[in-house]
């Protein structure tokens, strides 16, 4: 077990890990103690170093030294960056917007400074996922982080499958030329559910729209997509959820559930593990990996 302790003194003068978040799109939203952090910390890393040199600037933060640190070289520079805080800085991580280490290279980078020791401080602030959530009208007791979906059609479906039987409201990203598909394949998974659409997010052209996702679909048809989304649908409702709890399959194991339709049914075995995995709310992979 590992316990931090995160405003004592550091064991052998390392230093800390700070998580900052920067605005979505309105610079107003940059907290006080996100300016200040970024101030003294000695180093910043960033996914986009030209964009956040704008925002520094914006905010007259002159930075010591400015790393880059984005998917592509990950590799390479966290561990000279971890190096450095053993050494005794402190460093700053900022993506381009939002919170780093949500859909960013930043989470592993936390996970390199959690094995080293190092303490890990967050330095809350905009989010565009929960800003989407909290005006979409949906539930907000349960909800599921879904980030941006697999791109292939396959590996978007059975992600699809997977989420379809969860309660809580579903949050997604996109991005403009995919958003269309995207909501496309959630009407055709989940039929006509409750969703929202949210996009530029605190920009002069915010824009929700609120309706069902083949509603969604018609509005993205008539007005092409502009600028990034956040995609909220509700999850599925108390009753679906008990009348696949009471379902006549529950008491099957997967291999007797996958006979069933092969024999029933007279269909392919492909085909039966298909059917499983729609009935189960489960990938066809995992009904596929769990019978190898």
């Amino acid at each position: 077990m590992q316990v931090q302790k995160s405003f004592e003194s550091h064991a052998e003068g390392a230093g800390t890990l700070y998580l900052v978040a920067t605005p979505i799109g309105n610079l107003e939203d940059m907290t006080y103690r996100a300016i200040r952090t970024l101030r003294e910390c000695e180093l910043i890393a960033a996914e986009d170093t030209r964009q956040t040199r704008k925002l520094l600037t914006h905010f007259e933060i002159v930075p010591q030294k400015l790393f880059s640190y984005h998917e592509h070289n990950k590799a390479a520079s966290g561990p000279e960056l971890i190096r450095y805080i053993i050494e005794g800085k402190n460093l700053a991580i900022v993506s381009d917007a939002g919170l780093p280490a949500i859909s960013d290279p930043g989470t592993d980078l936390v996970k390199l400074a959690i094995e080293a020791g190092i303490s890990v401080v967050p330095i809350p602030g905009a989010n565009a996922a929960l800003s989407a959530l909290i005006v979409s009208g949906l539930s907000t007791d349960q909800f599921t982080f879904a980030g941006f979906l697999p791109r292939e059609n396959k590996d978007r479906r059975e992600a699809l499958e997977s989420l379809g039987h969860i309660e809580g409201t579903l949050l997604f990203y996109e991005s403009p030329h995919r958003v269309l598909k995207t909501i496309e394949a959630m009407f055709e998974a989940w039929g006509s559910r409750k969703a929202v659409l949210a996009r530029e997010l605190t920009k002069r052209h915010e824009e929700i729209a609120r309706g069902t996702l083949d509603e969604l679909v018609s509005r993205l048809q008539e007005y092409p997509p502009i600028g990034e989304y956040c995609i909220a649908v509700e999850g599925e409702s108390r009753e679906q959820a008990q009348e696949r709890k009471d379902a006549w399959w529950q008491e099957l194991e997967l291999e007797d559930h996958v006979a069933h339709y092969e024999e029933q049914e007279g269909i392919s075995r492909k085909d039966a593990m298909k059917k499983v995995a729609g009935d189960r709310g489960i990938s066809k992979r995992d009904v596929y990996n769990a019978l190898l």
